[in-house]
């Protein structure tokens, strides 16, 4: 087997508490061929000492104040000289053996981009769940429905050029935005049912904390890439309550492979001229 060089770059921000493991979890790979990338944004808790503690595993750090995480991220990209990329956020980790398996899956000449399954689990509690992208990545459409897992997924530089950087004008759905781009670029896709990596929900995690503001980026995700129409659809099912607690109350009955329907049946002006697979993906998203 040929080691291509993989490049990993991790965004960082007074993520101290986490940011150890992380860094761990991608030395500890002993990957033979790693560039390792930290982009701190000017932490003030004790991140730069845990990064500078591993100084001498990484290719390049820096701590400064940055324009936010894609931002941060493309200069991370840019020092870049690996084949392969990937970034792994400051909360996340890599499960054992996973560069070795994207090296071996990825063929570095392409333009190709791998994810796998990633393992969720919630910060100091005993709750975790996994995920099936092989089958998320055959029944839905990923310019509505962002099934890709970010710290599970991969790509070649052929794949990173093609696309181009991430939009630094989002905040919550740059990797979704890219992954969109990726696939209209003509990257192929390889969707693998390995667990690649562990992502952490946590009070302050990025996602969890973004509410309608991240939503509303969502939204307008959806509009630069399947049309005004959708956009308006997510942004009213936002702004109804009901619809949040019919959904709810679907899942509590475990009625929720019957959502589309019933939806559609209960709300029939808003879902108007929207197909069962269509209202399905979007809802993922909510």
């Amino acid at each position: 087997m040929s080691f291509e060089k993989i490049t990993i770059v991790t965004p960082s921000y007074n993520q101290g508490r986490f940011l150890e493991q992380t860094i761990l979890s991608v030395i500890g790979q002993q990957y033979p061929d790693l560039e390792y990338i930290i982009m701190d944004g000017g932490s003030t808790d004790n991140s730069v000492e845990i990064i500078k503690k591993y100084e001498s595993h990484l290719a390049h750090w820096k701590s400064e104040k940055d324009r936010g995480q894609a931002d941060a991220l493309n200069k991370g990209f840019a020092l870049a000289t690996g084949r392969i990329f990937g970034w792994l956020n400051s909360d996340d980790f890599y499960l054992p053996g996973t560069l070795a398996f994207v090296a071996e899956q990825l063929d570095a000449r392409q333009p190709e981009l791998l994810f796998g399954n990633c393992l969720h689990f919630v910060d100091n509690q005993q709750r975790a769940y996994g995920s099936d992208v092989r089958s998320e990545h055959d029944k839905r459409d990923l310019r509505l429905a962002d099934y890709i897992i970010q710290p599970s997924s991969f790509w070649t530089r052929e794949a990173w050029l093609k696309a181009g950087v991430l939009d630094e004008s989002l905040h919550f759905g740059f990797d979704w935005d890219w992954f969109i781009r990726a696939m209209k670029a003509g990257v192929a896709f390889k969707a693998e049912d390995r667990y690649l990596s562990a992502y952490r929900i946590h009070d302050e995690h990025k996602t969890a904390v973004g509410g309608d503001k991240r939503h509303i980026e969502l939204a307008s995700v959806l509009g630069r890439h399947v049309g005004s129409k959708y956009e308006r659809m997510f942004l009213r099912c936002l702004a109804r309550p009901t619809i949040a607690f019919s959904r709810k109350w679907l899942s509590l009955l475990r009625l929720t492979r019957f959502e589309p329907v019933l939806l559609k049946a209960a709300f029939p002006f808003l879902f108007r001229g929207f197909g069962q697979n269509e209202i399905s993906d979007m809802m993922t998203m909510l």
